[in-house]
């Protein structure tokens, strides 16, 4: 079994180059590597003493991130995107920060989601955000909310998201929702494009159980940006804090000002 797992997709020949150079120092100094490729159907061998090292962009880091949390095991996030809200280990430092955490450097604990289908037994994971949306194009969804066992609010949209406040800084924002700091222990709900409705997010504490329902037509239901199932009108999806939090090597500082100053430059400015 490796000591780290370096992840990249295929197509990131940038990534790919950057985990054999890497694999080489890493090597030299007595570390065993693997490079395991996200895109390819191909399971790497991984426990939780693991370090898990995502070489590109926030895409890359989600679906680490994701691989990571199965097996209880740390990732640390290498930047070589663009804005990277997510990551706060520069290319040039990959090595230096990898033994670093290896040599039992700190980590942060994240909040992430647990997503059910009512009626089924398939549960999903997110770091990120859930969104129940419109199923086609054009045409809105109606969408009842509930936080326990309380009714909140029904919107017409296009979508209703719940956010961790890892994702916060993400879609969430992008949609009008407010930047949360990551240690907070809550979870954001977030209209996208309500029609004549109430267009402010709702923040409720992290042991909530958040259930968005169909009202009138099907919709789909979308996990960091990736599509994991459907909903015929009456049927609902519910939303709670995963048991396990996703393990995050925290080899140098990234609060909320590095993530606002670094991130919106890059994204807005």
């Amino acid at each position: 079994m490796s000591q780290v797992l370096l992840t990249a997709f295929s197509n990131r020949l940038d990534a790919v180059q950057l985990a054999h150079e890497a694999q080489a120092h890493l090597h030299s100094k007595g570390v065993s590597s693997a490079l395991h490729l996200l895109d390819l159907d191909s399971q790497p061998d991984i426990d939780s003493t693991t370090l898990v090292v995502s070489l590109g962009g926030d895409g890359t880091f989600l679906q680490s991130a994701r691989l990571a949390h199965t097996f209880r095991a740390r990732v640390l996030a290498v930047n070589l995107g663009r804005v990277g809200f997510l990551l706060n280990v520069p290319s040039t430092e990959l090595v230096a920060d990898t033994m670093n955490a290896l040599d039992g450097g700190n980590e942060v604990e994240r909040l992430a989601l647990r997503i059910s289908v009512t009626g089924t037994d398939v549960e999903h994971f997110a770091l990120n955000e859930v969104v129940v949306e419109r199923a086609s194009a054009g045409h809105m969804v109606r969408l009842r909310t509930y936080v326990n066992d309380d009714e909140y609010l029904t919107y017409s949209a296009d979508g209703v998201m719940v956010a961790t406040p890892t994702g916060s800084t993400g879609y969430n924002f992008s949609a009008g929702g407010p930047v949360v700091e990551a240690t907070l222990p809550v979870m954001i709900m977030t209209p996208v494009a309500p029609h004549f409705t109430i267009d402010r997010s709702i923040v409720v504490a992290h042991d909530k159980v958040i259930r968005l329902v169909a009202d009138n037509k099907p919709a789909i239901i979308v996990a960091d940006g990736r599509m994991i199932g459907s909903l015929e009108a009456g049927q609902s999806v519910e939303v709670r804090q995963s048991l396990t939090p996703v393990r995050v090597a925290a080899t140098r500082s990234f609060d909320l000002a590095f993530r606002l100053h670094e991130g919106l430059r890059e994204g807005h400015a």
